[in-house]
C-alpha cells in the first residue's frame, strides 16, 4: 500500500475507495472577483498574464444558449491585482462588443512577448482575433490578419505545427448551424508576423466530423511537434491527428469514445509521455469518463477502470495537477449539477481514487475549470467555469495546502548537429525543441514563468536566449553558432522556471562544429576576417617563410590579398 502526504501534513492510505479529508480549496468567489456577480453564461476560461505585471489574469468566453442562439454577450477580462483580487476591465481592455463565444485562448501571434487572444463562437460565426499593446488592451485586427471562413466552432487553439517559429491556429467547426452539427475543421497558417492563411486543404484530412467540442495540442509521439487530439460529443467523432513534422496531419485509430466534452493531457505514472483524460467520454457507460494510456509512441489503451470510482454523470472538463505536491499527477474533474467537483489522488502509476472533503461543496453547473496559481503563493488555486444552469456564478478556489516546491521537469531535449556546410556560407541557426512538464498544467500545457536556452562554446561561461512556446508541452530555442573555429564544442541545455519560482535544468548536449579551416584563416579561429587581413597587410612584400603566404607560392603579396578578400567572412568550410 502507498502512503500518500494530503494537504496539511497528514498522513493517509490511499486503498480505499474515498477519503475525507479537511478543505484544501475553499471558495471565495464573493471576496476575490468582482461584485454583483454578472451570472454570465460562461463556456469556457483562459489564464495567463496579459498585461505583463508578473501575475495571472483570467478571461471567459460567454455566450448561450445551448443548442441555439442566445442572448450575445462580452469576454470578461479579470485583472489580477497580484493578491488574487480580481477586477473587470472588459470594456477598457477589449472593447463593448459582444458575441456567442464558446472559446478564448491566449497566444503571442507575432514573437514580441505578449499575449494576444482568439475567441472561438458558436453558430456560424466568424472566430474573432485580438493583439495585445503588451499592456494587456486589445484590438480587433480579425478582419485583416485571419481568413474569412464562418464556423460553429466551440475551440480554436494556438500550436506551431509547422515548426518555423511562429503560432499557427487550429480551428473546431460544427458546420453551418452550430456545434451540435457536422463540418471540416479549420487548419490557419501564421506568416511569422500574425497573418493567418486557410491552408486546411492540404494539411488537414478531409473529414466531415459531427458534434465538435474541444481541441488540444500535444507531442503524443515523442517527435518534438505538435499532434493534435480534438473531442466530440458524437459517437467515434473524436480524433488524433499526428503530424509528420512539417504541419501536416493524418489520422489514427484510438479507443472508441462516446459524447465526450474535453480531452486533457497529462503523464500520470512519471514514464514522460501525455496521457488522456476524456470527460464524459466512456463509450460503454452513458457519461462515465475515459482514461487512456500512452505507450510512449502515441498508441492509446483504455485504462478507465484505473478510476475510482467512475460515475455515471454529466462531467464537462478536467485538469491534472499535483494538489499534495508529492510527485505526481492527481486529477480534478468538474461536474455539471451535483453537489461538487470530484478530485482524485493519483497512487503514482496512475491509479486514481477519488478523495471528498478536498473543496467547499458546492452544486452547480461547471463547463470548464483552470488552475493556477492566483496568488502567487506558491500554490495552485481552481477557477470554475459556470454556465447551462444553475446561476451562472463563476468560482474561484483557494489552494491552503502544501506550496510547490518541486521543479518543472525537462522530459527530453532535441539534440542539434551541424553537417559541413559549404564554404562562405558560416554556422546556420539551429532549431532546439524541448518538453517540459510541472505540477498543474491548462489546455496550453504547464504554466511557467520562462524557459532559456544556455549555450557554452568550448567551456565559456553559457549565453542564454529565451525559448518560445511552441503549443502545450513544447519550447523552441535556436542556437546562433558563433564564429568559432572548426573541430570546437558546442554543449547546450535547456532551464524552465515554473510560476512557483523553482528552477529545473535539462541534461547537457552537444555537437561540434565540423568542416574545414578557410584557405585564409591564417590565425587558426574558424573565420577569415579583419585579424587575417592585418597578417596579410603586415607582412606585405615578405619573399620568405611569410606568415601571409595564404597560396604557398613562399611570398606574401598581391594574389594572398586577393585571396583573402574575395574569402572575407568564410567560416568553417564543407572539408
Amino acid at each position: 500500500m502507498r502512503m500518500k502526504r494530503i494537504g496539511s501534513g497528514a498522513v493517509v492510505a490511499c486503498a480505499c475507495s474515498s477519503v475525507a479529508l479537511a478543505q484544501q480549496f475553499i471558495e471565495e468567489s464573493t471576496t476575490r472577483f468582482p461584485q454583483p456577480d454578472p451570472n454570465d453564461w460562461t463556456n469556457q476560461a483562459t489564464v495567463g498574464d496579459i498585461d505583463n505585471d508578473n501575475d495571472l489574469d483570467i478571461l471567459f468566453a460567454n455566450g448561450g444558449n445551448f443548442s441555439t442562439p442566445g442572448s450575445p454577450q462580452r469576454v470578461r477580462i479579470m485583472v489580477n491585482n497580484g493578491s488574487g483580487i480580481f477586477t473587470e476591465e472588459s470594456a477598457t481592455r477589449i472593447g463593448s462588443h459582444t458575441g456567442l463565444y464558446r472559446g478564448v485562448e491566449l497566444g503571442d501571434i507575432e514573437n514580441d512577448g505578449d499575449l494576444d487572444v482568439i475567441l472561438a463562437s458558436d453558430f456560424n460565426q466568424r472566430p474573432r482575433l485580438f493583439l495585445n499593446n503588451g499592456a494587456g488592451f486589445f484590438t480587433d485586427v480579425t478582419v485583416a490578419r485571419l481568413p474569412a471562413n464562418n464556423a460553429s466552432s466551440p475551440r480554436a487553439m494556438f500550436g506551431d505545427i509547422d515548426s518555423d517559429g511562429d503560432l499557427d491556429l487550429y480551428v473546431c467547426n460544427g458546420g453551418t448551424t452550430n456545434r451540435f452539427g457536422c463540418g471540416q475543421n479549420y487548419i490557419f497558417v501564421n506568416d511569422g508576423a500574425g497573418t493567418f492563411t486557410d491552408q486546411t486543404a492540404f494539411r488537414h484530412p478531409a473529414a466531415t466530423l459531427c458534434e465538435p467540442q474541444d481541441v488540444i495540442f500535444g507531442d503524443v509521439d515523442g517527435d518534438f511537434d505538435l499532434d493534435a487530439r480534438t473531442a466530440s460529443t458524437g459517437t467515434n467523432q473524436s480524433r488524433l491527428l499526428i503530424n509528420n513534422g512539417s504541419g501536416f496531419f493524418t489520422f489514427v485509430n484510438t479507443p472508441s469514445d462516446a459524447n465526450c466534452y474535453s480531452y486533457d493531457f497529462g503523464d500520470i505514472e512519471g514514464d514522460g509521455d501525455l496521457d488522456l483524460f476524456g470527460a464524459n467520454a466512456h463509450p460503454s457507460s452513458a457519461n462515465a469518463d475515459l482514461l487512456l494510456l500512452n505507450n510512449g509512441t502515441g498508441g492509446y489503451s483504455d485504462v478507465s477502470a484505473q478510476l475510482s470510482p467512475n460515475p455515471n454523470v454529466d462531467d464537462n472538463d478536467s485538469k491534472f495537477f499535483d494538489y499534495d505536491m508529492d510527485g505526481d499527477l492527481d486529477l480534478f474533474v468538474a461536474r455539471l449539477g451535483g453537489t461538487s467537483e470530484r478530485i482524485y489522488s493519483n497512487n503514482g502509476t496512475g491509479t486514481f481514487t477519488q478523495v471528498s472533503g478536498l473543496i467547499t461543496p458546492i452544486g452547480d453547473s461547471s463547463l470548464d475549470i483552470k488552475v493556477a496559481d492566483f496568488n502567487n503563493d506558491g500554490r495552485p488555486d481552481i477557477v470554475t467555469a459556470q454556465g447551462e444552469s444553475g446561476s451562472f456564478r463563476n468560482r474561484i478556489y483557494m489552494n491552503n495546502g502544501p506550496q510547490d516546491n518541486r521543479p518543472p521537469r525537462i522530459i527530453r531535449t532535441e539534440q542539434a548537429s551541424l553537417v559541413a556546410v559549404a564554404a562562405g556560407a558560416g554556422p546556420a541557426p539551429l532549431r532546439v525543441r524541448a518538453a517540459i512538464d510541472d505540477q498543474f498544467t491548462s489546455d496550453r500545457g504547464p504554466i511557467l514563468r520562462g524557459v532559456k536556452l544556455a549555450v557554452s562554446v568550448n567551456g565559456t561561461p553559457p549565453v542564454l536566449s529565451d525559448m518560445r512556446w511552441s503549443g502545450h508541452e513544447v519550447y523552441r530555442g535556436i542556437i546562433d553558432p558563433p564564429a568559432v573555429a572548426c573541430g570546437q564544442l558546442i554543449e547546450y541545455w535547456v532551464i524552465a522556471t515554473d510560476w512557483a519560482g523553482n528552477v529545473g535544468t535539462g541534461p547537457t548536449l552537444s555537437f561540434s562544429m565540423p568542416g574545414s579551416p578557410p584557405q585564409a584563416d591564417l590565425d587558426g579561429n574558424g573565420i577569415v576576417d579583419s585579424t587575417d587581413l592585418n597578417i596579410v597587410l603586415t607582412d606585405f612584400g615578405c619573399i620568405a617563410s611569410c606568415t601571409g603566404d595564404i597560396d604557398d607560392d613562399g611570398d606574401t603579396d598581391s594574389t594572398d590579398l586577393n585571396i583573402l578578400l574575395a574569402t572575407f567572412g568564410e567560416s568553417c568550410g564543407a572539408g
